[in-house]
């Protein structure tokens, strides 16, 4: 792209997009929806709460993505032999002054947004919302980032699973039941399992950078097989519920994700080239998503 295109304001606007990264946006979206359903269900449903928990994760999530953007130039993880889509400070299209201008200002963002959020559902938001924000920083910013000493698959377990769902469950409901919590690893499972596939892909830049993510200690052959546990774990979740509950028989439903993850796995395993691993974000993230809209239905029917 030519400094020409990048005064164009079309083209500015095709660099924020690419460097928000929307297919990666599922894995915000889903536990809010996850966690609405949930509420609905229990007759706890905010729909004021609900939309500022939407808007609040997705603001985390971008702010996420942007401060990955900046730090992983700055620590030549990103470079021009890169074979993921585009980070635009990479490329030279935002320079890191401006990404880590960017970075915070989304940050501060989601907190103003986290404000109603904190004011229904007092302190446990405001811990929620604070520690939101500081693994999305820390996830690749600092020399003990998360990212960078393989406790990034953790940290998306938990932050996209339990504490997101959980957390808007309770900003509606105002209670919390061990059985949301349950319910909230399955989409933390399948974020976890979008973030496998971006680092297999990148397995040899990440080693050669010292981004020591779980696929780089542990190799390949166990990131696409904790890929697979991740999807058949998921699946499980509800079907252990309903035999300990003998309710909410519909969620069983998701059993169906399993066709949509079969090609995905096949391609982790027979396709050796990273570039051809690309569209395989984008189609775990649509995963997540198919799985939160039938647990979602299943759920409340």
């Amino acid at each position: 792209m030519t400094e020409s295109k990048i005064q164009n304001p079309k083209s500015k606007i095709a660099i924020w997009l690419a460097a928000i990264r929307p297919k990666t946006l599922g894995a915000a979206v889903a536990p809010v929806l996850v966690g609405t359903a949930m509420a609905w269900e229990a007759g706890g449903f905010h729909a004021g709460a609900a939309l500022w928990a939407l808007l609040g994760a997705l603001l985390i999530q971008i702010g996420t993505n942007f401060s990955n953007d900046y730090a992983d130039y700055l620590k030549g993880a990103d470079t021009s032999a890169r074979k993921g889509p585009l980070r635009v400070t990479q490329a030279g299209l935002v320079t890191p002054t401006t990404m880590k201008r960017a970075t915070v200002l989304v940050f501060a963002l989601a907190f103003v947004a986290g404000l109603y959020l904190i004011w229904r559902g007092g302190w446990p938001i405001l811990l929620i919302g604070v520690l939101s924000i500081l693994s999305g920083v820390l996830y690749t910013v600092g020399r003990y980032s998360l990212a960078y000493l393989g406790l990034a698959d953790l940290f998306v377990l938990i932050f996209f699973g339990p504490v997101a769902v959980g957390g808007t469950y309770y900003v509606q409901a105002l209670e919390i039941n061990t059985t949301v919590l349950a319910v909230g690893f399955a989409p933390g499972l399948l974020a976890v399992a979008i973030l496998l596939v971006n680092n297999i892909r990148d397995i040899e830049e990440d080693r050669q950078a010292g981004k020591k993510t779980l696929v780089v200690r542990l190799g390949k052959g166990f990131g696409i097989g904790l890929y697979a546990f991740c999807v058949v774990a998921a699946v499980l979740i509800p079907l252990w519920i309903h035999l300990l509950t003998e309710q909410h028989a519909w969620a069983m439903s998701v059993l169906v994700v399993v066709l949509f993850a079969l090609p995905i796995l096949h391609t982790l395993l027979t396709e050796p080239d990273p570039v051809a691993l690309n569209p395989l974000l984008g189609a775990t993230g649509r995963l997540l998503l198919i799985y939160s809209i039938v647990f979602s239905i299943g759920w409340v029917l």
